[in-house]
């Protein structure tokens, strides 16, 4: 019985080895990859705080792979990768243009073309710098990356993960997505009928103080939205909402005076988290939508209120990491 104990005893001293043994060496290849998540719109948002002036810089996770540590000092080379975009537009639009993700112009942004990750080491960050000023997001931007091919390294074979499409999201203060269920859109005339209601209202960043949103149930899915965008200018003095459009056509007409209010509460749960709630009262406008039908104009009017949360992490330093989008 003892031999046999013994026995037992050898093999399971032989089978622990081999399996350190087995676990101490690589697992899976060391590819080269972009921490770049991707949407439903398999797309990566960034969200980037809209400045008017200056540089804002936009750390990319770029990553080795594998299960061990990475085993040397690798400089990778990074690119812009047009070709990727342009699939990916015929690939999920073909023939609307208009639904297009355009690609980002030099004139915005500047990246280095190599970033170097160090042994031992498994990750870096290649700093993208953003100067957005002036940027039209009637077009939906996007900047499409790629790690180059080198013989020191291997860029992963799944296109996600040596690929990065980065839609660019600027934001301030007052941009984002509203609830949209307290704002009713009439035909003009009919207003003590029914009428639609969006759950979500998209707003873009125009510059520090001003967003844009579509009228009515317009959204970035139609192909002429750019006849019907509505500028909104914040006053932080009078906390009122002036609404403009630069399109004559739209027969745009404000009702009344449009105000905001800003409250923030902290979690109950969560003391770290803070509900940063921004609601537009009063509003009410007319416009007229002349494309929808040919020949034919019709008039709308819209009424209500939206409201936008943002969920901010206090202890996230990085501001566009602090919010919870």
């Amino acid at each position: 019985m003892k031999k046999i104990a013994s026995i037992f005893s050898i093999l399971l001293v032989l089978i622990t080895v081999a399996c350190n043994k087995e676990w101490s060496s690589e697992q899976y290849e060391q590819y080269i990859s972009f921490k770049a998540p991707l949407n439903n719109d398999d797309v990566t948002p960034i969200h980037i705080r809209y400045k008017p002036d200056g540089q804002v810089n936009y750390e990319l996770p770029v990553i080795v792979s594998g299960s061990t540590n990475n085993t040397k000092n690798l400089i990778v080379h990074l690119g812009v990768d047009s070709d990727t975009l342009k699939d990916f537009n015929f690939k999920n639009f073909q023939n609307r243009t208009d639904l297009y993700y355009k690609e980002l112009t030099e004139q915005y942004f500047t990246i280095p073309d190599t970033v170097s990750i160090q042994k031992g080491i498994n990750i870096n960050t290649v700093k993208v710098g953003f100067t957005l000023k002036n940027i039209d997001l009637v077009d939906k931007w996007v900047l499409p990356l790629t790690i180059q091919p080198s013989s020191d390294y291997t860029a992963n074979p799944r296109r996600n993960y040596s690929k990065a499409l980065l839609r660019i999201v600027p934001f301030n203060d007052y941009s984002g997505t509203y609830s949209g269920t307290s704002l009713k859109v009439y035909l003009k005339g009919e207003e003590d009928g029914a009428a639609i209601v969006k759950n979500t209202i998209e707003t873009y960043v125009v510059d520090e103080h001003t967003i844009f949103f579509y009228a009515g149930t317009v959204d970035e899915n139609k192909a002429d939205r750019r006849n019907y965008k509505i500028y909104a200018h914040f006053d932080d003095v009078k906390k009122e909402v002036t609404l403009h459009s630069d399109n004559p056509l739209m027969n745009l007409h404000v009702n009344q005076t449009i105000n905001y209010s800003i409250e923030e509460v902290q979690d109950e749960l969560l003391p770290y988290l803070v509900h940063r709630y921004l609601t537009i009262n009063n509003i009410d406008y007319n416009y007229t939508d002349y494309t929808s039908v040919s020949n034919a104009t019709i008039d709308y009017t819209i009424r209500g209120s939206l409201i936008m949360e943002r969920k901010i992490n206090t202890q996230i330093p990085d501001e566009d990491q602090a919010i919870e989008w």
